[in-house]
């Protein structure tokens, strides 16, 4: 038996050494993914990834506001009207939105869609939108205004106009579908990267850790630090390319859902979560909430991680994480 076991535990070995990594780059949900498998040849390795493709295209199908004939499209058409019954796994994104955007005070909001878009940030802006057009531009968006009712697993949108959106979570949540669903296939170790959202499990072949590199927002060709993760979730969301500057203010691409300003002060958000859904959408918050209220609100959180990058440069981290900066 002891032979048995040896030559067993040998046999292990040579299999694991035998796997290497496998990687596909393509867009989806309107996006680059690249999805990265650990397997034993490039056919087994297919196979895992068209999983995942098939799994985020299925998310799409469901979360799209661009497809007319999605759940979510036919939840803005009758917004006003009628509530609208949804799977269950609608049902529970949306319920899961707004319980984080109870939890940031409604920084995050998918009733963001509704928003008008006043800001321009291709340099064809000149001066400031008027107080009058700004307060205009969130006047549908609101997440206590999206109702829900557990029972018939309906939705409804209260007033008309209104619309919601998962840009700010639905690349997150498919990375987290898609991880879930080639763990239970038997795939040992991956990265599913939404566009910057990504989902990590097991270690790599030689049994070292996945490294991260999280993007220098002060020059975006480098590297501002290099992390170890494993079987952990890390989105980093920056600002360094769409923003404007009136009178010395630095205003960017990501907008306050409450108040129709956009954020100032911060560049780059990364944050580690179990769920890159929950990282995803925390990310954009903490960019609205600034600075001190998102170290807040992210070290009351069990198990979750911040770098903040303020916009001279500025370094701020969570409690308990360490950075190695390159």
């Amino acid at each position: 038996m002891r032979k048995i076991a040896i030559a067993l535990l040998v046999l292990a070995s040579i299999q694991l050494q035998a796997q290497q990594i496998y990687v596909q780059k393509l867009k989806l949900m309107g996006s680059r993914f690249d999805i990265t498998v650990v397997a034993n040849n490039q056919t087994e390795a297919n196979q895992h990834i068209n999983l995942a493709i098939s799994e985020i295209k299925r998310i799409e199908k469901i979360i799209s506001s661009w497809d007319k004939n999605s759940e979510t499209s036919e939840i803005n058409r009758k917004a006003g009207i009628k509530p609208i019954k949804v799977s269950k796994e609608l049902f529970f994104l949306i319920e899961r939105s707004i319980q984080i955007s109870k939890l940031t005070d409604g920084a995050f909001d998918i009733s963001y869609a509704s928003m008008d878009k006043i800001w321009k940030f291709d340099g064809s802006m000149k001066k400031m939108p008027s107080p009058e057009k700004i307060k205009q531009s969130v006047s549908t968006v609101g997440y206590q205004n999206i109702i829900l009712n557990k029972s018939k697993q309906t939705v409804f949108l209260k007033l008309k106009g209104m619309k919601i959106g998962f840009g700010g979570i639905g690349k997150g949540y498919a990375a987290d579908k898609a991880k879930q669903l080639l763990i239970k296939k038997g795939v040992k170790a991956g990265i599913i990267n939404a566009s910057g959202d990504m989902n990590t499990w097991g270690k790599q072949p030689s049994g070292k850790e996945w490294q991260i590199a999280i993007t220098n927002p002060m020059n975006k060709h480098k590297a501002f630090a290099m992390l170890p993760i494993s079987n952990k979730a890390v989105v980093t969301s920056g600002n360094y390319e769409k923003f404007v500057i009136f009178d010395g203010k630095r205003y960017t691409h990501i907008i306050d859902p409450r108040t129709g300003y956009p954020a100032s002060g911060i560049i780059s958000v990364s944050v580690f979560s179990k769920s890159a859904a929950l990282a995803d959408a925390l990310a954009t918050s903490i960019f609205v909430m600034g600075i001190e209220v998102g170290l807040n609100r992210v070290n009351q959180l069990p198990k979750i991680e911040c770098i903040i990058i303020d916009d001279n440069g500025g370094v701020h981290t969570s409690k308990n994480i360490h950075i190695n900066e390159k």
